[in-house]
C-alpha cells in the first residue's frame, strides 16, 4: 500500500518536485520485476571485473605483458566506468533512464565481445576501457530508478534487496571464471560477460518501464549542469555519503585488484581453491545485506552504518596485524575479509541510495557524480598496487586496513552529523 502523499517540494533547479515518490514502483514494473532489474544492473560490475580474476594472470602471460599493464585493464576500466556516468546521468535526466539503458547495454555487449577477440594487450585496455564507459549506464541507471520510485529511507531497504541479488551473482563469478579459464582458456572468461549483457539487456526491453516522472528539458545545457553539480558537491548529505562509498569501494577494490596475483602466485592457491575463496566472500556480503535489512529497521541508517563500521574495522586491523606479523596464509586474509564484506554489505546500501536521496529531480547527476568519485579513487588504488606489489600480502592487508579506518572515521563522527535526511538547496 502506498504511503500518503506529500506535499510539493523544491527541487534542485528550483523547479517544483512532484512529490516523493511512493513506495510501490508507479512506472508498472512489479516490485519483484524490478528488484531482479536492478539486481541484474548492479551485478554487471563484478561480472565485468570479478569474472575475469582468476584469468588475469593467465591473460598477462598470454600477452607477455607486465603486471602493471595487466592492472590497466582493471584501472582503465573503472575510470572510463566513472568518468562516463558524468555524461550518462544528464542524459538520463533529459530522456530518461530506460534509452540510456538500452543504448549503453547494447555497446556493453559489443565491446564486450570484442575483448575475447584483442590482439594486444594496448587493445584489450581499450576495449576494456569502452566496456566500462558502457556499463556506467547500467549502474548509473540503476540508483537513480531507486530514487525515481522511492523515498531515501525505503530506497535503502529496496537497494539492499537488489545488492542481496549481486552477491549472489558475486558469488558465481570467481568460480565460473575459474572453471571456464581451465575448461576453455581466459578468451572464454573475456567473453562470458557477453552472454550476461544480453540477457539482461533483453530483460530491461521486455520489462522494465520509464521510471523518471519528468524529463528535465535543461539537464543539458552546459550551465545547468554545472548549476546542478554545484548544488550537489555542496550539499553536505551528498559530500558525506559520497566519502562512505569512497572508502567501502577502495578497500572492496583494493582487494579485487590485487587478490588475484597474492592468491594464485604469492600464496600458490589453485583456480579452484581462489574461485572458493572468493564465493565465501561473497556470502559474506550477501549476510552483510541482511544484517543491513535487519538494522535498518532498528537503527536507522546512522546507526546501521556506525554498526558496520565495527566489523570493518575489527577486519581490517587483524588483517593488516596478521601482515605486519609476517604471517603469510590464506586464512590470514581470508578470515578478517568476512567481518569486512558484512560491514561491506552494510555500507554500500546505505551510502548509494543516501548520496542520492536529496535530489528527487536531479538523481542522475548525483548517482552520476557519486559513482565518479569512487571511480576516480579505484583508478588511483589500482596505479599504486600495480607499482607496490612485492611478491607479499602486505599491499593489499594494509590497503584494507587503512580504508577501513577511513570507514570507522566517517561512520562515527560524519555520518552522525550530516547524514540526515537535508533538503536540496
Amino acid at each position: 500500500m502506498a504511503p500518503p502523499r506529500a506535499p510539493a517540494r523544491p527541487g534542485v533547479a528550483g523547479v517544483a518536485a512532484s512529490e516523493i515518490p511512493p513506495s510501490t514502483p508507479r512506472a508498472g514494473t512489479t516490485p519483484g520485476v524490478l528488484v531482479l532489474v536492478l539486481a541484474l544492473l548492479l551485478g554487471i560490475q563484478p561480472v565485468t571485473t570479478d569474472l575475469y580474476l582468476p584469468a588475469l594472470p593467465a591473460l598477462t602471460a598470454g600477452f607477455g605483458a607486465r603486471i602493471a599493464h595487466a592492472q590497466l585493464t582493471l584501472t582503465a576500466l573503472l575510470l572510463a566506468f566513472g568518468v562516463s556516468q558524468l555524461v550518462l546521468g544528464p542524459l538520463s535526466d533529459r530522456f530518461g533512464r530506460r534509452p540510456v539503458l538500452l543504448v549503453g547495454l547494447s555497446a556493453y555487449v559489443l565491446a564486450a565481445a570484442g575483448t575475447a577477440l584483442a590482439s594486444s594487450i594496448e587493445g584489450l585496455i581499450a576495449l576494456r576501457a569502452l566496456q566500462g564507459a558502457a556499463m556506467g549506464a547500467a549502474v548509473m541507471a540503476a540508483r537513480a530508478i531507486v530514487r525515481d520510485l522511492y523515498q531515501p529511507a525505503e530506497g535503502a531497504r529496496v537497494m539492499s534487496r537488489a545488492l542481496t541479488g549481486l552477491g549472489v551473482i558475486a558469488c558465481l563469478c570467481a568460480p565460473v571464471g575459474s572453471v571456464v579459464t581451465d575448461g576453455l582458456g581466459w578468451r572464454f572468461a573475456l567473453a562470458v560477460p557477453a552472454l550476461f549483457g544480453v540477457a539482461t539487456l533483453a530483460l530491461v526491453a521486455l520489462r522494465l518501464r520509464e521510471s523518471l516522472p519528468r524529463p528535465d528539458a535543461n539537464a543539458l545545457r552546459p550551465s545547468a549542469i554545472v548549476r546542478t553539480w554545484g548544488t550537489v558537491l555542496r550539499h553536505p548529505t551528498f559530500l558525506t555519503f559520497s566519502a562512505l562509498t569512497t572508502a567501502a569501494y577502495g578497500l572492496l577494490f583494493t582487494f579485487l585488484a590485487s587478490s588475484s596475483f597474492v592468491f594464485l602466485q604469492v600464496l600458490g592457491l589453485s583456480r579452484t581453491g581462489y574461485g572458493l575463496v572468493m564465493l565465501w566472500n561473497s556470502l559474506a556480503y550477501i549476510a552483510g545485506t541482511f544484517l543491513c535489512r535487519h538494522w535498518l529497521a532498528r537503527h536507522g541508517v546512522r546507526g546501521s552504518v556506525a554498526r558496520g563500521a565495527v566489523l570493518s574495522l575489527a577486519g581490517g586491523t587483524l588483517m593488516g596485524a596478521l601482515a605486519l606479523a609476517d604471517v603469510q596464509t590464506v586464512w590470514a586474509i581470508a578470515a578478517p575479509l568476512t567481518l569486512v564484506m558484512l560491514g561491506h554489505g552494510v555500507h554500500q546500501p546505505c551510502g548509494q541510495t543516501g548520496a542520492v536521496g536529496p535530489f528527487p529531480q536531479a538523481a542522475g547527476a548525483a548517482s552520476a557524480l557519486n559513482g565518479f568519485i569512487m571511480m576516480l579513487a579505484a583508478f588511483g588504488i589500482g596505479g599504486w598496487l600495480g607499482t607496490h606489489m612485492d611478491g607479499s600480502t602486505r599491499p593489499l592487508a594494509l590497503g584494507i586496513w587503512f580504508w577501513s579506518g577511513c570507514i570507522a572515521v566517517l561512520a562515527w563522527t560524519v555520518v552522525p552529523r550530516f547524514g540526515g535526511d537535508h533538503r536540496a538547496r
